[in-house]
């Protein structure tokens, strides 16, 4: 199982936003971290920067891999609309 590391930007998000909505997003973080390369309709490579995007409803995790650490990093946490941004 990979380890899970989150950005201040990440964790100050999740503390903000509704405690179910929290709740089910860690829960897919956790489910990702068992195993981040198995092929999943719910997680795309980012283009033009390095990352990839889980898809969880209308919210959206943007982590990178830490190949050599085996890590997975939780960079942003945010609804869809404003995301990308």
């Amino acid at each position: 199982m990979w380890s899970v590391d989150y950005s201040a930007e990440a964790l100050r998000t999740l503390a903000r936003m509704d405690r179910a909505v929290a709740k089910r997003l860690r829960g897919k973080i956790l489910a990702l971290a068992r195993n981040p390369l198995v092929p999943n309709n719910n997680v795309k490579k980012l283009a033009g920067i390095e990352g990839y995007r889980l898809r969880v409803g209308d919210w959206r995790i943007i982590y990178t891999l830490r190949h050599e650490v085996l890590t997975v990093v939780v960079v942003r946490v945010g609804h869809r609309r404003e995301i990308y941004q």
